[in-house]
């Protein structure tokens, strides 16, 4: 097994160690503490973290203040600690702080030790409150770039989604091709995992709603789900009807035009004059050419929708850009791209 650290893991080293060491030099007791703020501080993404901060820096307030009136107005005594903890829990839960129940109860315990409440006391707590977390939000004000990850899984969803329409337009040529359909799973698998990344990325970034890179993948879950639900109807269509091979031919263009750019209307188009020619063509003579028809109909419909999908979408620019610089041809794929 490799032995990996992550920079998460990083950060709360070297943060935890930060803030102990800022406490300490600055005089304040119990400055171990900060670190344990610290750790507890440090999150996936800066959303988080700032939430997590927020909440402790909450409830870290209500124990100073619960801590004042219990112990000076009834005792310094275990029991007291119970009984102001069955007023103090359900208050920060109701101020919408939770996560900050452990991290106030121990500046409870310290007020506790000290035996008696004085300025000094709340402004050491205070102070040791605002380093552990000061320290944590400025160690997760760096946050490395997924963008180079959420790129993969483009690419692997969109390779993915080019030997899907290749095998359903070999299957409607040739009937059945062997093709064990691994990439039906490995998508859905892709897909979840790249949303996941990119909902973590706009974590990171406190004025984007959203990004373009979540909404890009949304669209591929949706089409994804169309593919499935057409798999089962591919299956009802013989391969010696000359339909069949026209909307095979057009399931393979479709394949070559797989990239995040933002228009549809080169295969719409496409489509559209398709199925004009199946409307202008002889009707079925048997019940087995009709039933193919009605399949190859559905399918060309659940197409349209497919395509649909992705004519709202602002298209992934910076990757466009790329591509441009790179090949010359990369132009009119974006032109023709779905």
């Amino acid at each position: 097994m490799r032995f990996k650290i992550g920079y998460r893991t990083l950060k709360t080293a070297l943060g935890t160690a930060v803030s102990i060491i800022i406490a300490q030099y600055l005089g304040f007791t119990n400055f171990a503490s900060a670190g344990i703020l610290t750790i507890l501080c440090i999150k996936v993404t800066k959303r988080k973290s700032l939430r997590a901060s927020w909440d402790r820096i909450l409830a870290c307030v209500f124990a100073m203040c619960f801590s004042t009136v219990f112990f000076e107005g009834i005792a310094y005594h275990p029991l007291v600690i119970g009984l102001m903890l069955l007023f103090f829990i359900p208050t920060v839960v109701m101020a919408g702080a939770r996560d900050g129940v452990v991290s106030s109860s121990v500046i409870i315990l310290h007020i506790y030790s000290a035996g008696k409440v004085t300025t000094g006391l709340l402004l050491n707590e205070l102070g040791i409150v605002l380093i552990g977390i000061g320290v944590a939000l400025i160690m997760n004000l760096y946050m490395p770039s997924v963008d180079t990850r959420l790129e993969q899984y483009r690419q692997q969803v969109e390779e993915n989604f080019k030997n899907i329409f290749r095998e359903i337009a070999r299957f409607i040529r040739q009937g059945d091709s062997g093709w064990t359909g691994e990439e039906l799973p490995k998508t859905a698998r892709l897909i979840e995992k790249a949303k996941s990344l990119a909902l973590q990325d706009v974590e990171n970034h406190f004025l984007q709603g959203e990004n373009l890179y979540y909404q890009y993948f949304k669209i591929r879950e949706k089409q994804f789900d169309i593919i499935e639900r057409v798999l089962p109807s591919i299956t009802s269509i013989p391969n010696n009807i000359e339909q069949g091979e026209m909307v095979a031919d057009f399931i393979e263009l479709l394949s070559k035009g797989i990239n995040p750019g933002n228009t549809v209307l080169y295969h719409l188009e496409k489509l559209y004059r398709m199925r004009t020619e199946f409307v202008n063509m002889e009707l079925p003579r048997t019940r087995g050419e009709f039933e193919a028809r009605a399949a190859l109909l559905h399918f060309v419909n659940e197409m349209e929708r497919f395509l649909l999908l992705k004519r709202s979408f602002k298209g992934l620019k910076r990757q466009e850009k790329s591509e441009s610089k790179k090949e010359p041809g990369s132009k009119l794929r974006r032109k023709t791209g779905w």
